[in-house]
């Protein structure tokens, strides 16, 4: 498994089109992006259809990638994840009848603890640290690939304050993670 910092060094070289270091990129990171991909869109075509995309727009806007922003694996993380959700909203993919390939859930799948990463369990632990109203918010917010208006209307919560407790958690979170 790659350092956060050899991601973020791989990505550098990729905005400078090295395509062997894109390949690398690819071969550390697709299974992450794939399950964040596959989470949302819930069907293995076009969860492949859509990472294949998300890697040409990583290719393509990879020296726009600042580290100031956060890890180079989040970055790579949202623009495949604001393309799945473009996917699932799309009526090809929305409307269809079809029993989805991928179980319906509003959290994801446990894991046994063991096989989780030090940072996936660092990760846990600052989310739980939220009121259990905020872990929900959270987790569906990104577990469920809702927009703020569904997220709202699910909880039941005006979209600015949604807005505004999102913000601040995931500040909590980053700000857990970073100490």
């Amino acid at each position: 498994m790659m350092s956060a910092v050899e991601i973020a060094g791989l990505v550098a070289a990729t905005a400078k089109h090295d395509g062997a270091a894109f390949e690398r990129l690819y071969v550390a990171t697709g299974a992450k992006l794939y399950g964040v991909v596959l989470r949302i869109v819930r069907r293995h075509e076009p969860a492949a259809d859509v990472l294949a995309d998300a890697y040409l727009r990583i290719w393509e806007t990879a020296g726009s990638y600042d580290p100031a922003r956060g890890s180079a694996i989040a970055w790579m993380v949202a623009i495949a994840r604001g393309r799945a959700i473009e996917v699932a909203r799309s009526p090809a993919i929305g409307t269809s009848d079809m029993e989805p390939e991928i179980a319906d859930a509003e959290n994801p799948g446990v894991m046994p603890r063991r096989e989780m990463t030090e940072e996936l369990k660092r990760l846990l632990t600052c989310i739980g640290r939220l009121e259990p109203d905020r872990q929900r918010m959270v987790l569906l917010a990104y577990y469920g690939a809702f927009s703020r208006e569904q997220l709202a209307q699910q909880l039941d919560a005006p979209v600015n304050l949604l807005r505004a407790s999102l913000r601040q958690s995931l500040f909590e979170i980053e700000q857990c993670l970073t100490s």
